[in-house]
């Protein structure tokens, strides 16, 4: 069965066997393992993977894609859930979930914090993503590629860099270089947010300015004594402030007035 690509899916399906090789030795994938694939498209890693496991979970929103996916494999050994994956619930399929998946490009990112909220389902995430994703997310304070992302997936995940992954890999051949990523949900004793969303607000309005201090940008919530409380230095910019830095502004303002919202 042909399938052609689907910009608005953002479908660029992965042909390089070398690489598909690569990220299966990355996962390591074990014949018990309870394995969740991310856009299946052309099974580039969906048989691979069957050769590994004893079954596999996908979700997948193109009907074209599923239609052929039900007709080459049993479901006794592949599970296909026709469903936005920005939509579906992964905690109704259990507990120590092995995510992988090639994230679609045009929506890594919200996709990215769907699955951050079910951090405590999850044992590890596989992801090929847009390298300059990657750079982002596995960034370093004080480095011009840390921001808001940094931040609000390393408070969730330990997060190492695996893999490059050239354009011509794919079929159509994109504009992007891509990388694959191991994330590995933290301890939940680490995740320690009084409130998540308030923390989201504070890294967002920190970042909303890059070139200004947190003076400035977290004036909305912080006055010269709270820094001073904090231990924190105003005249320093937000890329300049570790994972931790956050949190605690975060827990400071949510025990002073509560949820500003």
């Amino acid at each position: 069965m042909r399938h052609n690509p689907r910009k608005r899916f953002g479908q660029n399906f992965l042909i390089d066997q070398g690489i598909i090789a690569e990220i299966i030795a990355a996962i390591h994938p074990q014949q018990t393992d309870q394995i969740v694939e991310i856009g299946p498209g052309l099974g580039a890693l969906t048989l691979p993977l069957l050769q590994h496991v004893r079954h596999l979970d996908v979700v997948e929103i193109d009907r074209d894609i599923v239609k052929k996916l039900r007709a080459e494999y049993s479901p006794d050994h592949l599970t296909i859930h026709a469903i936005d994956a920005l939509k579906f619930d992964f905690s109704s399929l259990g507990n120590r979930l092995r995510i992988v998946g090639n994230l679609p490009y045009n929506i890594s990112t919200p996709l990215l914090f769907h699955l951050s909220l079910f951090a405590a389902h999850i044992h590890d995430m596989h992801c090929m993503l847009q390298k300059e994703v990657v750079d982002r997310m596995v960034a370093v304070p004080a480095t011009s590629q840390y921001g808001r992302l940094s931040v609000m997936l390393q408070y969730r995940f330990d997060m190492e860099y695996v893999l490059s992954v050239p354009a011509e890999s794919f079929h159509p051949i994109p504009k992007v270089e891509s990388a694959i990523v191991h994330l590995v949900p933290r301890s939940s004793a680490l995740m320690n947010a009084d409130d998540i969303g308030l923390l989201s607000q504070v890294v967002a309005a920190a970042f909303s300015q890059r070139r200004k201090t947190i003076r400035n940008t977290l004036q909305r919530y912080l006055t010269a004594d709270d820094f001073d409380t904090l231990g924190l230095n105003p005249g320093l910019r937000a890329e300049n402030l570790a994972v931790n830095d956050f949190v605690a502004i975060s827990n400071f303002l949510h025990q002073r007035i509560g949820n500003l919202y």
